[in-house]
C-alpha cells in the first residue's frame, strides 16, 4: 500500500471516493504478498496491482462496484481454468482480497498513516474484513502506532487487543490476518482483521567511498533500503559522489556504526557491506559490527587472500568464531560479476538471500513452488 498512498492521500484530500483493493491473504504461489494494493480512480484509472496482471481486470470491475455501492467487501481468486477467459492465478496460487471504498467519510484518519510514513515512523493499520459482530463494522480501520492510537473497529475493547497484537507485529514487520471471537477473544471465528504493518524502511549501510558503493547504493535503493554511505575521507565521501544514497556520512566506520547501534538505529533488518578493504578501516569496521543484533547481514568485500588476512586480524583482535561465523566474505554470490554495477547485483541478491532465506540456487534446480514462504526441495540430478 505504500506504493499507492500517495496518490490514495490526494484523491482523499479532494474529497473524492477511491476503491482501495488489498491483498490481506495468500495461499501456495501467490504472484504478491499480503499489503499488495491497487486503486480504482473516479475517473477509472487504475494505481498499483494485487497480482501482477493476472486478476487485475475482475478486481477493477469489483472495485467499481464497491466504489458505488459504498459496501466493502473480501474476494478470493484461486487457480485459472482451462477457459481463456477465466479468472484466476495461472501461477496456481490462492489470494484473498478485500476491496473497500475510501474516502474522508469511510477512513477520517488516513491522514495519521500518512504523517507516520512521511516521519518514518512505525505504523500498522488494522481493517475488519469480515464481521459477523453488529457492532463491528466492516471496514473500520485502526492506526497503531507505538505510542498512539487513532480509529475505532466499533468496540472499545477490541480496539485494545487489536492494538496489542498490531504492535507485536509491527515489532517483527510483518503484515497479517487475524480472527476474534466474542469480547475481542483471541483465535475466534467472528471478527477477522487484517494488520497491515509499515516498519520504516530496512537499512544499508556501506563503508568505503568506493565506485563499489556507489553501485551497492543505486542497487540498494532500488530496492527500497534507506542507504547510508560512510567513509572517514571527506575528500572522498561527498554527494556528488554518491547521488543514490540517503545519507552520505564523513566518520570513521566502526565510530559511527558503533553511534548508531548505541542509538536504536540498527535492527535485524538492517545489511552491513564493509567495501573499504583496508585494515585500518574495515577491521574495526567489523568488530563494531558484530556488536549489533543477531538477524544483522554482514559483508566484506575482498580476495581470498585479503579474507585468510582479514579473518587473522580479527582473530588476533578477539573477535569470537562465533562472531566470525556470522561473516559473509568474501562477499556477494557467485554471478560471475566482472563490474561495479554487476558486483553490486551479486552482493545485493546475497543479501535478498540471507534476509528471506534463500538459497541462491538457479530456480530451474528447484522443485515445486518458487515463492519464500513455500518449502523448496531442490531437484535431484538424474
Amino acid at each position: 500500500m505504500r506504493d499507492v498512498l500517495p496518490v490514495l492521500l490526494e484523491r482523499w484530500r479532494n474529497g473524492e471516493t477511491v476503491g482501495l483493493t488489498t491483498v490481506v491473504a495468500t495461499f501456495g504461489s501467490a504472484p504478491r504478498r499480503p499489503g499488495a494494493a491497487m486503486l480504482r480512480l473516479t475517473d477509472e484509472t487504475v494505481v498499483g496491482s494485487v497480482s501482477g496482471g493476472c486478476v487485475e481486470g475482475a478486481v477493477y470491475e469489483l472495485a467499481g462496484d464497491v466504489m458505488s455501492s459504498g459496501v466493502a467487501t473480501t474476494e478470493r481468486y484461486g487457480i485459472a481454468d482451462d477457459d481463456a477467459f477465466a479468472v484466476g492465478l495461472t501461477c496456481g496460487g490462492t489470494l484473498d482480497v478485500f476491496v473497500e471504498p475510501v474516502s474522508a467519510q469511510t477512513w477520517p484518519h488516513l491522514d495519521r498513516l500518512a504523517d507516520a510514513l512521511e516521519e518514518r515512523r512505525p505504523v500498522a493499520v488494522a481493517t475488519v474484513t469480515l464481521s459477523a459482530d453488529p457492532a463491528t463494522a466492516v471496514g473500520g480501520h485502526l492506526v497503531v502506532g507505538p505510542d498512539e492510537v487513532s480509529g475505532s473497529l466499533g468496540d472499545a475493547e477490541l480496539d485494545r487487543v487489536v492494538a496489542q497484537d498490531a504492535r507485536g507485529l509491527l515489532d517483527l514487520g510483518e503484515s497479517s490476518t487475524l480472527r476474534y471471537g466474542a469480547r475481542a477473544r483471541r483465535m475466534g471465528e467472528d471478527i477477522t482483521v487484517f494488520v497491515n504493518s509499515f516498519a520504516p524502511p530496512p537499512r544499508l549501510i556501506v563503508f568505503g567511498a568506493v565506485d563499489y558503493s556507489a553501485a551497492v547504493a543505486e542497487v540498494g535503493s532500488a530496492l527500497g533500503y534507506h542507504v547510508t554511505v560512510c567513509d572517514a575521507r571527506g575528500v572522498f565521501a561527498t554527494r556528488h559522489r554518491f547521488p543514490a544514497a540517503d545519507e552520505v556520512v564523513v566518520d570513521w566506520p566502526h565510530r559511527y556504526l558503533s553511534a548508531e547501534t548505541a542509538a536504536g538505529r540498527v535492527d535485524s533488518r538492517t545489511a552491513i557491506c564493509v567495501l573499504t578493504h583496508d585494515p585500518k578501516f574495515d577491521v574495526p569496521a567489523l568488530q563494531a559490527a558484530f556488536e549489533t543484533p543477531e538477524g544483522v547481514y554482514i559483508g566484506a568485500m575482498g580476495s581470498r587472500r585479503t579474507h585468510d588476512d582479514r579473518i587473522r586480524r580479527l582473530r588476533e583482535a578477539g573477535v569470537t568464531e562465533s562472531d566470525l561465523a556470522r561473516l559473509h566474505s568474501p562477499i556477494g554470490l557467485d554471478l560471475g560479476a566482472a563490474t561495479p554495477a554487476e558486483t553490486a547485483v551479486s552482493i545485493v541478491a546475497e543479501i535478498i538471500a540471507a534476509r528471506r532465506g534463500g538459497s541462491g540456487a538457479n530456480l530451474t534446480r528447484l522443485a515445486d513452488h518458487i515463492h519464500p514462504d513455500i518449502i523448496r526441495r531442490p531437484v535431484s540430478s538424474p
